[in-house]
């Protein structure tokens, strides 16, 4: 009985309850900005500190910082002494949120810049054990769900604490809310066992786990591109700041639902037949933002895309597996997801105006079908491959 209470690992030996959630914890702490991101860059928008279009460049530089540290630990850092690690990760977020406190201009993205290191390195941490579990899907599922229950909450105080002290008032809240990843990190295992590869190989992944991880990035990109413009597409739609708060909330309310969708379908439907149905949300909740809609319907259709990102980012794991079984590439699908989120306001940059943002949706809905694409040839060469076995 007491294997039932245990996280089993598929490569190493077992992790107690405390250990995987300690991990988890600071996966949390790592992307706990991404809850309320739009908010908060619209506020500094507002406030005059930055622009519009660096609302996007801001989401950019702090995400690229997240994706390229998560990726170089996974690559460099041997997966050991992980306590202290991660407790200085966790100092140094916390420094880097209260540092962002006044700033304004190009202050802004260095700090923002500076803050990703440590969300990145937080962020392998967590992955490190996901990648090694026998049902990651299911365990990345848990993740998403206490990440978004997380975001949630902070969502909802930010909504009083923004609307009182301003992007300030959000930062100085973020410092709070990631003091904890110091508690996470002592209980969160000290050291993970090394993945196998082949001998003389490097710790990249083979060319198959590669183009994975480009459908990761392209898929992906697609809803960063677009989610990170919600404030001013609310407005354009004739709907007030305080709408896509609101929104923002509920969006984050269905991914809790989204997340417990995907544990309870982790192991039981394909991943592809998830990507197909979640392409189908994204497309309609797109073109509902493209028109002039009551306030209910831009809520609900921010909904329907929140819960609909959440389920599909469990099920990019076991994709990157089917083409990669040695896992080096599940190791950096995190990193992928979360480059995807520089990437899409990066390329929305050039599909936006001052006064027009509209054409992000466009280049979202061109971003996710090339990417269902790439992940269709993978999934059905990957099949022929089997049965021709």
């Amino acid at each position: 009985m007491a294997q039932d209470h245990l996280v089993q690992e598929a490569f190493g030996p077992p992790l107690a309850p405390r250990e995987a959630a300690g991990a988890i914890g600071l996966g949390v702490v790592s992307l706990l900005l991404a809850g309320v991101l739009p908010a908060i860059l619209g506020a500094l928008n507002a406030e005059g500190r930055i622009g519009a279009s660096g609302i996007g460049t801001c989401a950019m530089v702090e995400a690229l910082a997240v994706a390229f540290a998560a990726a170089l630990a996974g690559i460099l850092i041997p997966p050991k002494r992980l306590h202290w690690i991660g407790a200085l990760a966790s100092a140094a977020l916390v420094a880097a949120n209260l540092a962002t406190l006044h700033a304004s201009g190009t202050s802004v993205y260095v700090i923002r810049a500076c803050a990703g290191i440590p969300e990145g390195v937080l962020l392998w941490l967590m992955v490190s054990m996901v990648a090694r579990t026998e049902l990651p899907e299911r365990w990345s599922a848990v993740f998403f769900t206490a990440l978004v229950t997380s975001q949630l909450v902070l969502a909802l105080l930010g909504t009083y604490v923004m609307s009182r002290w301003g992007a300030d008032g959000g930062f100085a809240m973020l410092a709070v809310a990631s003091t904890p990843g110091i508690v996470f990190a002592f209980l969160a295992p000290d050291r993970y066992a090394p993945l196998p590869k082949p001998e003389g190989a490097s710790g990249f992944p083979p060319l198959r786990g590669m183009v994975a991880l480009v459908a990761t990035l392209v898929f992906a990109c697609a809803n960063g591109a677009v989610a990170i413009y919600l404030q001013p597409l609310a407005h354009q739609a004739g709907l007030s700041a305080n709408v896509a708060r609101i929104a923002l909330s509920a969006s984050l309310a269905a991914q809790i639902a989204g997340g417990s969708a995907a544990t309870v379908l982790a192991g039981r439907v394909q991943y592809f037949t998830v990507f197909v149905f979640t392409t189908v949300c994204f497309l309609a909740a797109w073109v509902l933002f493209g028109l002039s809609i009551p306030a209910w319907l831009f809520i609900a259709a921010n909904a329907l895309s929140g819960f609909a990102a959440v389920l599909m980012g469990p099920f990019l794991v076991p994709m990157t597996i089917e083409a990669d079984p040695s896992r080096r590439a599940a190791l950096q699908s995190a990193s992928a997801q979360v480059l995807a989120g520089a990437a899409g306001p990066a390329c929305a940059i050039f599909a936006v105006g001052e006064k027009d943002v509209r054409g992000v949706l466009l280049l979202g809905a061109c971003l996710l079908l090339a990417g269902l694409a790439i992940i269709a040839g993978l999934h059905f060469s990957a099949r022929r491959e089997r049965a021709s076995r």
